[in-house]
């Protein structure tokens, strides 16, 4: 894996096709890294290593039943894998708990998006399961890598982004509605 892109840097700009719909002839859409700044929104960007698998549907369902959280929180979700738009859509034909997906599947199919975050695997290259949590701005603000055995919590993505959006001191375990530290 190269260097990871991490908190503090400008999240690289962006064009790519996503499968957006399965409604036909609606499939299929370009997302932008400018779409959320020019909304003002937070962007939530995760990472699967490839369509068809095991543990990659398991998290995108959780993600998609958390979907109007992350819009309640003004927050952009999009998830991400090197597969293309019509794999995407292949999939979620296929798979029942991704039918109705809230969200864009996006299609780095040249790499160039994953390569620039430095989150491909050496062997394979495919994207490690990684979460951006991005700011209005364009900064990354937080950056989870995981194994690509083992899938994420998609709660603590959500606590995280209610931190960072307090623009406060969070203590360990903090929750949305808990104190925050006050000096």
């Amino acid at each position: 894996m190269n260097h990871v892109l991490s908190v503090g840097s400008q999240f690289p700009a962006f064009s790519k096709m996503a499968c957006v719909s399965l409604e036909k002839g609606k499939e299929f859409g370009t997302i932008t890294g400018e779409d959320h700044k020019s909304k003002d929104q937070w962007m939530v960007m995760f990472w699967w290593p490839k369509d068809f698998t095991f543990v990659c549907p398991t998290e995108i369902a959780e993600f998609n039943k958390k979907a109007q959280d992350f819009s309640d929180r003004d927050a952009m979700l999009i998830g991400a894998s090197t597969d293309s738009e019509f794999v995407h859509a292949a999939w979620r034909r296929d798979h029942s708990d991704l039918t109705g997906l809230k969200f864009p599947m996006l299609a780095d199919t040249s790499k160039s998006l994953a390569e620039d975050l430095g989150i491909l695997s050496a062997d394979e290259k495919v994207a490690y399961r990684v979460t951006y949590i991005v700011d209005p701005q364009g900064i990354i603000r937080w950056v989870s890598v995981n194994d690509l055995s083992v899938g994420r919590n998609v709660n603590e993505v959500l606590r995280v982004l209610d931190g960072l959006q307090t623009d406060e001191l969070c203590p360990c375990n903090w929750e949305k509605g808990k104190d925050t530290i006050k000096l």
